[in-house]
C-alpha cells in the first residue's frame, strides 16, 4: 500500500506564491508517476503537472512557465513550486500516484491519492 500526506496550502494574494509538497510512504517502489489535480467547487478534477520516475514533467497550459515540480527521492517527495498565482487557481489540489499511467493527467489512471490541500487566491 501508498500513502499521500501533503501539505503547503493556504491563502496567498494574486501574484504570489505557493510550495505544495506530496510525501509518499510505504511500498514506494510501486509508483511510476506522479501527479498533481485540482478541483473548485462544482467543477471536474483536472491535472495540472506530473512528473515520472525518470524525470520527464508534463504541465497543463494553464500553469505552464508558473509551475514547477521538484522531487527528492531521498525523502519520496514530490513538490510543486506555484508561482504568479491567479485567483483562478483557487481549488482543492490533490497528490495522485500511480504504478501504471499513460494519460498523466486522466485521474482514473492513478490508485492512490492524498486527502487534498486547499489553495486560496485572492484579487
Amino acid at each position: 500500500q501508498v500513502q499521500l500526506m501533503e501539505s503547503g496550502g493556504g491563502s496567498v494574494q494574486s501574484g504570489g506564491s505557493l510550495r505544495l509538497s506530496c510525501e509518499a510512504r510505504g511500498i514506494t517502489s510501486r509508483i511510476n508517476s506522479v501527479g498533481w489535480f485540482r478541483q473548485a467547487p462544482g467543477k471536474e478534477r483536472v491535472g495540472v503537472a506530473a512528473i515520472d520516475r525518470d524525470g520527464m514533467t508534463t504541465y497543463a497550459d494553464s500553469v505552464k512557465g508558473r509551475f514547477t515540480l521538484s522531487r527528492d527521492s531521498k525523502k519520496n517527495t514530490v513538490s510543486l513550486q506555484m508561482n504568479r498565482l491567479k485567483p483562478d487557481d483557487t481549488s482543492m489540489y490533490y497528490c495522485a500516484a500511480g504504478s501504471y499511467v499513460a494519460d498523466r493527467f486522466l485521474s482514473s489512471e492513478y490508485e492512490y491519492w492524498g486527502q487534498g490541500t486547499q489553495v486560496t487566491v485572492s484579487s
